[in-house]
């Protein structure tokens, strides 16, 4: 009788519960964060602020249940956490400022979303450009261009009056030095949800040093209900379009570079299928979002982590925290308790999950060959554009839209480099002094699953 691969293996109720909840908790102040921040540029009111945020839970939830339990041809079938992208906020509130409002916005999301399902099998075929010396170096550029965010919520969170203080760091540094202790000396079962013991922990001996506020949670609703085009119909406009359909390209190439990593870290490879599969249902939850009072949808790099972390390969434990997610979309109060968590508290478990990104992209490039070829430039290079910027946000301030968008993002940029670069250095015939031509067979694979499994052998 076939063993069951981890990633399908069912664990007990109590650990779902456990692990789920540690999902949630790692990825909960990036979920809010998009709809806090164009809803605040836009001046909305705060009974419109919360809507947008029971909205978005509730639909993060929906889209991250059909991308781990899969619908048909909708859905990897990964421990994958879906949340707003980043990559939107700008477009959003360019659109929702000066060229239509909301319902501006939310028409341009839904052809984006439809765009992303059109295209989704097109860039399937593009696996095959996607060896281990690029899947490698965009894991690398997605850990690092996280660890920022990570110090951010250390300090105190941007905009936070002590940024800074010693205090905060402190907490932070007890959480983290919580996490590494339990999941170091605790039993395996412990050790598994090192992430949650450390956020819990920490929240408690915030509590009574006055680092959490829990003023919100009496002013929250106990059910909140999420109905379609609660800020009206959905209005088409031909810039506002043009403008979201760049951000489904930037989404998806970012995703793609996030299921690959998720693929290495659970020993599933990603092939072209399952990627096309991944894809379809990000456009099919940006609908949603479009239609359902939210933004656009894409795989949560911090969760990614999350899995490398904890070895933790189970999708059904994503699909618990999509399901708390739902919980927590419809009841407000519950999710403003979950919002009181000091921002310190994340940024400790924060600086854990997301350096073990980065250090999961090195450990693929550590397959890579680099003697006699350009591959050291390739890696350079992408590394270099996809960090610069993360430490330099206003790097691009002077060029149009449309390049910010691509490139404002550390981790599109970085991609985009190591792809363009890979088959400068490794497809092309080698000319005059140049290194030593196309690389070995085994850094241009001819089958897109080959690629993968390359990428960790032997069987993330």
């Amino acid at each position: 009788m076939p063993q069951t691969h981890p990633v399908d293996q069912v664990p007990p109720v109590r650990q779902l519960a456990a692990f789920g909840l540690q999902h949630v908790l790692a990825m909960y102040a990036g979920a809010v964060a998009v709809p806090l921040i164009v809803g605040g540029a836009m001046k909305l009111p705060p009974a419109d602020l919360a809507y947008l945020i029971t909205a978005d839970l509730l639909v993060c939830g929906i889209a991250t249940l059909i991308q781990c339990v899969g619908v048909w041809r909708f859905g990897i079938r990964l421990p994958i956490v879906q949340g707003c992208t980043f990559a939107a906020v700008s477009p959003m509130v360019l659109i929702g400022t000066t060229g239509g409002g909301l319902p501006a916005i939310y028409g341009a999301v839904i052809v984006a979303g439809l765009a992303m399902m059109l295209l989704a099998p097109v860039f399937g075929r593009l696996l095959r450009f996607f060896p281990p010396l690029v899947t490698g170096t965009v894991i690398l550029i997605i850990g690092l261009s996280l660890l920022p965010t990570a110090g951010t919520w250390a300090a105190g969170g941007a905009g936070a009056e002590d940024f800074g203080e010693p205090k905060n760091l402190a907490l932070a540094a007890f959480v983290l030095v919580l996490v590494l202790g339990v999941q170091r000396f605790a039993p395996p079962a412990l050790s598994r949800i090192a992430v949650l013991v450390g956020i819990l922990a920490g929240t408690a001996v915030a509590i009574p040093l006055g680092f959490t506020d829990f003023g919100a949670v009496g002013d929250a609703n106990w059910v909140g209900i999420s109905t379609p085009f609660h800020f009206g119909a959905p209005e088409f406009h031909g810039a506002a379009i043009v403008s979201m359909l760049i951000v489904a390209l930037v989404t998806m190439t970012e995703t793609t570079g996030d299921f690959i990593a998720v693929g290495e870290m659970t020993e599933r490879p990603v092939d072209r299928r399952a990627l096309a599969d991944g894809l379809r249902a990000d456009g099919f939850s940006t609908v949603l979002g479009g239609v359902f009072n939210t933004f656009p949808y894409t795989a949560f790099a911090q969760n990614v982590g999350l899995v490398g972390m904890t070895k933790v390969r189970s999708r059904w434990v994503v699909a618990v925290a999509g399901g708390i997610l739902v919980v927590l979309g419809l009841l407000p109060k519950l999710g403003a308790v979950i919002a009181a968590i000091p921002s310190p508290v994340l940024g400790g478990a924060g600086l854990v999950m997301f350096g073990t990104v980065a250090a999961s992209g090195l450990k693929t490039l550590s397959k890579v060959e680099f003697e006699g070829n350009g591959n050291l430039t390739v890696v350079a290079v992408s590394v270099a554009l996809g960090v610069l910027p993360v430490g330099v946000p206003t790097l691009y301030e002077k060029f149009p839209h449309w390049f910010q968008t691509v490139m404002d993002s550390g981790i599109s940029a970085g991609c985009v480099t190591a792809i363009v670069l890979n088959l400068l250095f490794n497809h092309l015939p080698a000319r005059g002094g140049s290194a030593d031509g196309p690389a070995e067979a085994s850094e241009v694979p001819a089958v897109p699953a080959q690629a993968a499994a390359s990428a960790d052998a032997p069987v993330k």
